[in-house]
């Protein structure tokens, strides 16, 4: 389940199978807001980079609601969908919400009206990941479908299909430069594509298992997998080959992602630990154990001296 820091303040937020969100002190771990009205899971959540002061999320209620990060309050339920949510995201102008569903679509929500702007129909199955890009004009829905689709934001119609996975798509996601997107599947593999065309660029192969994160560092020079055959690997964004494999979790691994400076990895397993390697080694510099059960959910604060993990033991917990 889905646990976020925020941009700009000492606190994070969790979602929780108890139809609540809770938002946290890092520093002391004490809670600060807990928002409440969602009548099923809240399956993922967001806040607008990088002002922080707001908090999208989705249940499988098949609703969207958006709140204030500062006192937990709620200003809108967004209503549409016909099945659960599955994932969301802000514009960077803050001024949008998209969100996936399990009915197939996403749809687009005005932040200061409440009203949903478009629907983005296209997709034949379920709509797992979404990202926008820097710029927030494009939007990449992946789907289990086993394709993606780039839309417009503005129009909401379809500017590319990516097709070519054999499985259905785990992640989406944009680069910095909103060059790229990288898709990961469930048919072992990455692609990288060409965002302005639509072509596949390269495939990234080596997991012997589905590949279920996958994310770009901060500047868009490094990939990053994880994969249900237990390992992690960095690929060159650049050259697209394997630049080293991060072995040493014994189960599979849910989530990936870099520290803000690029230089090191941090993983999310079953096994119930989480890891930090170093990126040009390949080294596990850091085994954080003491969940009971499987992780979930990690990330690295803004500054990248501190993680937090999210575990299916109901705990979360913060490492310095």
């Amino acid at each position: 389940l889905p646990l976020l820091y925020f941009p700009s303040v000492c606190s994070f937020i969790t979602g929780s199978y108890d139809r609540t969100c809770k938002i946290w002190d890092t520093a002391s771990g004490e809670e600060l807001h807990t928002l409440e009205g969602h009548r099923n899971v809240v399956y993922a959540i967001a806040f607008n980079n990088p002002y922080g002061d707001k908090v999208a999320t989705g249940s499988f209620d098949k609703t969207c609601k958006l709140w204030s990060a500062e006192t937990g309050k709620c200003f809108y339920t967004f209503r549409g969908h016909t099945a659960e949510i599955v994932c969301l995201a802000f514009n960077p102008q803050s001024t949008l919400v998209a969100t996936g569903s399990m009915d197939t679509t996403a749809k687009l929500w005005d932040v200061e009206s409440g009203k949903e702007v478009s629907t983005l129909a296209g997709h034949f199955a379920e709509i797992i990941s979404l990202s926008f890009n820097t710029m927030g004009d494009h939007l990449v829905t992946g789907s289990f479908d086993h394709t993606a689709i780039l839309w417009d934001v503005s129009s909401g119609s379809k500017v590319q299909i990516l097709t070519g996975h054999r499985g259905e798509i785990s992640c989406v996601q944009f680069n910095w430069d909103c060059s790229l997107i990288v898709t990961a599947s469930l048919d072992k593999t990455c692609k990288v594509w060409d965002a302005d065309s639509g072509q596949c660029l390269a495939t990234l192969l080596g997991h012997n298992d589905e590949v279920l994160d996958v994310c770009f560092n901060y500047t868009g020079q490094l990939i990053a997998t994880a994969s249900a055959d237990g390992s992690s690997r960095v690929f060159s964004a650049e050259t697209f080959q394997c630049l080293c494999q991060l072995e040493g979790h014994n189960g599979e691994i849910s989530k990936v992602c870099f520290n803000p400076q690029g230089s090191r990895v941090l993983t999310a397993s079953v096994d119930k630990t989480a890891r930090v390697w170093c990126v040009n080694t390949g080294v596990c510099l850091q085994v954080l154990e003491g969940h009971s059960d499987e992780i979930f959910s990690c990330a690295f604060n803004y500054e990248g001296d501190t993680i937090i993990t999210g575990s299916k033991d109901n705990t979360c917990r913060i490492w310095h």
